[in-house]
């Protein structure tokens, strides 16, 4: 059994990984505009294990130039992450981290050959540290941001399954909102109109505005919807992506021009501006860019490649070891 612990990448691993400082969260490669600065406080906190990783087999014969990339949590303000194990086989050759936009950061590992039977294993253990957040006590406070940065301006614009720029969606918007006077009440607007007129279904995929058309939608067409008619309300949204599951939240700035990230669930039964539970989060965003994509992703999802041989049996590991 290799130990991951070897100079290649240990220091930008572990750096990375076992500070929850705010040092940290620059080191994980976070825009700091993305970050906000919430003065939101700590509800309840809860600490689990995740095992994640990737196991390849040669189950059906030898194989070479094996290529796999998964996505890894990382420190968010609401989140504290550090590696506590690992397990990589000798059959892997190396792994290392790479960063993608959003914050978004993958594992990569290269096995060079897997003989007939052998296998390639690089599994890790994470603690996650998730915090939530309560309702703020005065939301009168908060603007929608009038100058906003590079990073937080992608948060405006349409996505993939999420049309900002349909008439219909910018309508819907401006009728939600339009009696509104505060920011948050025009969110809220947004929020209590798909909880009371969009059904929750099981269906496939929609995107954004075929739900507005027929008023129906999966978990993730809820938060497509919420997302697209906040973005033409001119309130930045984003999608945080939870293991099988995923939820939106949305930006304002504060009276000193602080910006703060609110979440904001809409199949469960849930406050505005909360959340059910703490998730582990895996991601944030939903037009990112990944190397081996020519479309941008809303999710960016786990990856094998094989050059030569038969196609080998692959299990992508996301576990929940349970709470520390």
């Amino acid at each position: 059994m290799k130990s991951m612990l070897n100079p290649r990448w240990v220091v930008v691993f572990l750096g990375c990984l076992l500070g929850p400082t705010a040092v940290a969260y620059g080191q994980f490669g976070v825009p700091r505009q993305l970050q906000g600065q919430s003065p939101l406080g700590a509800e309840t906190e809860r600490t689990q294990r995740w095992m994640v990783g990737i196991r390849v087999v040669a189950a059906r014969g030898p194989c070479a130039g094996i290529y796999g990339t998964f996505p890894v949590p990382v420190d968010w303000p609401e989140q504290d992450v550090k590696v506590v194990d690992e397990k990589v086989s000798d059959t892997v050759r190396s792994t290392q981290i790479r960063n993608l936009p959003d914050g978004v950061r993958q594992m990569v590992i290269v096995a060079p050959q897997l003989n007939y039977g052998e296998q390639a294993e690089a599994v890790f253990t994470f603690e996650i540290t998730r915090r939530t957040q309560p309702v703020p006590e005065d939301t009168t406070i908060f603007k929608v941001p009038r100058s906003t940065s590079r990073e937080i301006r992608k948060c405006l614009a349409s996505s993939p399954m999420i049309d900002v720029r349909s008439t219909k969606v910018r309508m819907k918007a401006k009728e939600l909102t339009a009696d509104r006077e505060t920011a948050w009440g025009k969110v809220e607007a947004i929020h209590d109109w798909i909880k009371e007129n969009v059904e929750h279904t099981n269906d496939p995929l929609r995107g954004a505005l075929e739900t507005l058309g027929t008023q129906k939608g999966n978990h993730e067409d809820l938060a497509n919807l919420f997302i697209a008619l906040c973005r033409a309300a001119k309130v930045p949204a984003r999608t945080v992506w939870v293991p099988n599951y995923c939820y939106a939240e949305f930006y304002l700035e504060g009276e000193a021009g602080e910006g703060i990230w609110v979440p904001c669930e809409l199949k469960e039964e849930t406050v505005f501006g909360t959340v059910s539970r703490p998730y582990m989060i895996l991601q944030k965003g939903d037009n990112i860019q990944v190397p081996e994509k020519k479309e941008r992703q809303r999710f960016v999802p786990e990856l094998l490649k094989v050059k030569k041989g038969s196609q080998p049996k692959v299990e992508f590991v996301r576990q929940n070891l349970g709470i520390k």
